[in-house]
Formats: C-alpha cells, sequence, structure tokens
C-alpha cells in the first residue's frame, strides 16, 4: 500500500509549488547523458557547463551533499549538490524523490571513488513524481501489475524496453526486405461492411455519419487482393486486425499482421521467398539463426521440409482425410475429449483435430503442405487432386507462424465456396467466412494467377520465448476499479 507515500510526497508538491512551477513546459538540455559520457574528458578538461534532462533513479543525502543518479534514455550520470552552491538546496533536500524529474546545469569531474559525475550549481525540478517506483532490485514480481502498468515495467526492467526495441527491428527488417523486393506498402481501411479474409468473429463498431455498423477487419486479405486486381503487382500491409476471440499465449484480440500479394506467382516460388525472408531478418535481428522456446533450440538456418497435411494427420489422428466424413471426425473429436459443437463442418473438424494432435509435434521449422479445401475457403485447389489447395504453413514451435497460397481467382469457384461458408454461419458457426459481393465483383473482372503470405507478432513472440500479450505494450485486460492506494 502506497497511500502513506503518495499523501507525503503531495505534501512535498505543494511546497514546491510554492516556491515556484513544478512542471514547467519548457527545459533546457543541452546534451543526452549519453553524448555527455561518450565526451567526458573533453568536457571535464574544459571545464565546460552542461546542462541534462532526467529522472532521478537513486537518491543518497549526506549532511550538505545529496547525490543523485539521474538516467535519461541514454544513460545515467551522477550529479552532486553541495548546500554551500546551491540555493536551492533546502528545499532539495525536503522535496527530492526517486522518480522526480531533473534539470542540472553545472561543471563535470570525477569524484575521488572513480565516478563521473557533474558537480551542481543550478538544480531545479521539472516534473514531481507522486507515486513512488517499485525497487530495481524486486522489480514488478505481479505478472498482471506489470501489464496493466507497463510505463513501470519498463521503468524498472531495462530488459523489456530493449526487448520492445527488438520488436521495432523485426517489423522494420521485413519492411527493408519487401521494399528491396520491389513490394509497395499500402494502406487500407480498419473499418469493413463484410469481415473477410479469415475464419474469425469480429468486432462490430457503428458509424455515426452514415448510421451503419462496420467491422473491424480480420484479416488484411481482401482490399489487397482488390489491388492486384486493380494492377498492383507486388503490394504488403502492415497493420493492426482485430478478432473477438479468446485470449492465451498466442492470441490476442487486436494484434499486427503483415501480408504481402505477388502477381504472377504460385505459393511454391513465395515458398522459396518466404523463407529466405524470415532467415534474413531473424539473423539481423537476434544475430543468430538459432534460438530457444521453452528450453529447445530452434534451428531457422537449416532448409525448411515440406511435409504434407494428409500424411502427418494420418499419422497423428489415424483417419485418411481422402475418405473421411464429418461423421467420422466429429465422432473422433467427441472420443478425445473435445467437445465440437454439432454445427461445426468438416474443415472446422479437421482443424480442431489437427491443432490438437498434430500441429504440437511439429517443433523445428517446416512447411506444412496441401491441406484439405474444406479449411481454406480463398485458395486455389491442387490441379492434380482438387480435394487440396496449393496452401502451405510455416509450423514451428508446435504453432503456425505464417500461412500462404496460390490465390483463387476463379470468381465462379470462389462464389460456390463462399455460400457453403454461409451455409455454416446460418447453423450457428459464428467464425465462417462471410459471401462479399465486392470482392466477387472484383474477382469477375480478372485477377492474375497470385500468391499471398501473412504472418502476425506471434512470430516474434516466438522467437523471443514470450506469451504474445507480453510483446504488447499495452495488451485488453479485464477493467479493474481504481483505487489509489495501490
Amino acid at each position: 500500500m502506497h497511500s502513506d507515500i503518495i499523501e507525503e510526497r503531495l505534501k512535498k508538491l505543494e511546497m514546491l509549488r510554492r516556491a515556484g512551477n513544478p512542471y514547467p513546459a519548457r527545459v533546457v538540455r543541452s546534451a543526452s547523458v549519453g553524448s555527455i559520457l561518450a565526451d567526458f574528458k573533453a568536457l571535464e578538461k574544459k571545464k565546460t557547463n552542461v546542462t541534462l534532462v532526467g529522472r532521478v533513479r537513486g537518491l543518497r543525502v549526506q549532511g550538505g551533499l545529496i547525490f543523485a543518479d539521474v538516467r535519461d534514455e541514454s544513460g545515467q550520470l551522477q550529479a552532486v549538490m553541495k548546500r554551500e552552491a546551491l540555493k536551492e538546496f533546502a528545499l532539495l533536500k525536503d522535496t527530492l524523490d526517486i522518480g522526480d524529474f531533473l534539470e542540472v546545469v553545472g561543471t563535470l569531474f570525477v569524484t575521488q571513488k572513480g565516478e563521473r559525475s557533474i558537480l551542481a550549481d543550478g538544480v531545479r525540478i521539472v516534473s514531481k513524481s507522486i507515486r513512488p517506483l517499485p525497487s530495481e532490485w524486486y522489480g514488478l514480481s505481479d505478472t498482471e501489475k506489470r501489464l496493466r502498468e507497463r510505463y513501470v515495467d519498463l521503468l524498472v526492467h531495462p530488459e523489456t524496453k530493449e526487448l520492445f526495441v527488438k520488436k521495432f527491428r523485426f517489423w522494420n527488417e521485413f519492411r527493408k526486405y519487401l521494399n528491396a523486393a520491389g513490394f509497395e506498402e499500402v494502406e487500407t481501411s480498419v473499418l469493413e461492411q463484410i469481415p473477410g479474409g479469415a475464419e474469425a468473429e469480429p468486432f462490430v463498431t457503428h458509424h455515426n455519419a452514415l448510421d451503419t455498423d462496420y467491422y473491424l477487419r480480420i484479416s488484411l486479405e481482401l482490399p489487397l487482393k482488390k489491388l492486384i486486381v486493380g494492377g498492383f503487382e507486388k503490394v504488403f500491409e502492415i497493420g493492426r486486425v482485430f478478432r473477438n476471440e479468446g485470449i492465451d499465449a498466442e492470441h490476442l484480440q487486436d494484434y499486427t499482421s503483415c501480408e504481402l500479394y505477388w502477381a504472377y506467382t504460385d505459393y511454391e516460388e513465395l515458398m522459396m521467398f518466404v523463407e529466405a525472408m524470415y532467415k534474413t531478418a531473424i539473423a539481423n535481428v537476434f544475430g543468430t539463426l538459432t534460438t530457444k522456446w521453452q528450453g529447445k533450440k530452434i534451428n531457422w538456418g537449416k532448409k525448411w521440409p515440406k511435409v504434407e497435411y494428409y500424411t502427418l494427420f494420418k499419422k497423428h489422428v489415424g483417419i485418411d482425410l481422402k475418405t473421411a466424413t464429418s461423421e467420422m471426425l466429429y465422432t473422433k473429436a467427441l472420443t478425445e475429449g473435445l467437445k465440437p459443437e454439432v454445427e461445426l463442418g468438416r474443415g472446422r473438424l479437421i482443424d480442431m483435430l489437427f491443432k490438437k494432435f498434430v500441429r504440437p509435434t511439429l517443433i523445428q521449422p517446416v512447411f506444412l503442405v496441401n491441406p484439405p479445401v474444406d479449411i481454406e475457403p480463398l485458395a486455389k485447389r491442387l490441379e492434380k487432386d482438387p480435394g487440396r489447395v496449393a496452401r502451405f504453413q510455416i509450423v514451428a514451435c508446435g504453432t503456425e507462424l505464417g500461412k500462404g497460397f496460390s490465390e483463387l481467382n476463379d470468381p465462379i469457384d470462389q462464389r460456390k465456396r463462399f455460400e457453403e461458408q454461409m451455409k455454416l454461419r446460418e447453423k450457428g458457426d459464428k467464425e465462417a467466412q462471410q459471401l462479399d459481393e465486392d470482392f466477387l465483383r472484383a474477382l469477375e473482372y480478372g485477377m492474375p494467377p497470385t500468391s499471398g503470405f501473412g504472418f502476425s507478432e506471434r512470430l516474434f513472440a516466438i522467437l523471443a520465448d514470450k506469451p504474445v500479450r507480453e510483446m504488447v505494450f499495452f495488451p485488453l485486460m479485464r477493467p479493474k476499479e481504481n483505487d489509489r492506494s495501490n
């Protein structure tokens, strides 16, 4: 409980208000702490006055001396304040706390203990901290509190910030790779009349000006394929998508996804491109092609093998998908305690059994290829086996880390598959895809042979060996009553 500390700090704040403004709009800053440290010897020799601004992360008062460790984003430097040198010394002694922001002007020197420092001849508090920071030694041990108060987590756990910086680099590496390969980055609308491109339950919102309900997009796919129809040959988008689904270590309600579409190619050519792209990005961000996941070494550097969906399904589930009926799959799911809903179609039953028995066995990276058409309404059928589609999944660490396929560009076949999905929706399957007339109209104008691929920030979470919600700054969480004492 911090109520007593907060009340004490509020009293200090009033003392500061009587003396001036503890929250000025402007501060003076001649250089960052990092640049001061980099040029320390030269600045010390010249006795040049420098002015730094940062947060107090350590504080010690010894008689007529105050020692404060002042940190900004670039580094930390000790500020030494002497009573005889500062007219504001008494006020600082009574009001300064760890967590406050200080503006310090002075000259550089090295203490007898060898610590590089700034001897202050002017100090002011430029932002008073009301709440105490958790101890750096013990940090924030409660995961929920760390996620709710991410700003504090970032302050007391530098490794958290470093991980997010690495995540920024992760997305930038993919962006650079795609740009270098001639792909155009585009932006499409988050609001859609018909949610499409994936099997997921959407969020609904209302547009007041148009007095119409819209959906938050669940995928980037359909608008990007419309751009291929419109004459673009290589496009990609990195953006947020939203799915009104459950929460677990691998799923979020809103997250960043990347999708790319490439005209005049098929999924075979796309697989080679994607493998090279992943390996380049992983090596550049993590400095290695061998990462750790749940105590296992994952080797991304080897050639990724292609494995047949049907073969693995029969091996681990014991059912041949060439002859499997919905009834057989439903019975198997019941027998295994999966509790499938009656309205689930064949594709959803296959996917349920796959996720339970097959996917967890795939630890090292593989391309899982050619699944049944039932589970991928937007992919092109294999010419030699129309019951399967030209699709691949990148599977590693027991989860999907990317999916691509030769895009279905036959508008008649696409309409039939949408109609089959709509029948499933009528039976109660909320995640079945909806029939999108505008997308079908676009296909009727003609879309060239095209391959497409998508992946999400789940990939980074797996590479970092963290639950995906810990890889988001402010994940959605159940609302909590405000308690000022906590």
